[in-house]
């Protein structure tokens, strides 16, 4: 006498690595919002910007960054995301802010941490 069991609990167990399968992709994006505030007093916000590539920032340049992503950010005074001479990057963590402060060169682009720059 067969199983009559056994197809149902392979197609089972497909079904389920299938699903499984489906839900492991990584979101290309980090996933939250980005506000920033430029010299010129104007306000920008980025919604789940990509995780890959450099992020450009207005052409003034940002002064204050608050980082709501799901994500770690790095930076930069450059707009290329490289800082310019005599600057340095920044780490900014996640659920963050960089208030900056009177004399500093405004941030000009950033990446994501764990993209691909």
């Amino acid at each position: 006498m067969a199983d009559l069991r056994r197809p149902g609990i392979r197609a089972g167990a497909l079904l389920l690595m299938l699903a499984t399968a489906g839900c492991s992709v990584m979101d290309s994006n980090a996933v939250g919002t980005l506000i920033y505030h430029t010299t010129d007093g104007r306000v920008f916000q980025i919604d789940s910007p990509p995780v890959d590539g450099c992020h450009r920032l207005a052409p003034s340049g940002a002064k204050y960054i608050a980082n709501n992503t799901l994500n770690d950010l790095i930076l930069y005074t450059g707009p290329d995301c490289r800082s310019l001479a005599d600057t340095e990057t920044f780490y900014l963590a996640t659920q963050m802010s960089d208030p900056g402060v009177p004399g500093q060169v405004p941030w000009r682009s950033f990446t994501v941490v764990g993209g691909n720059a």
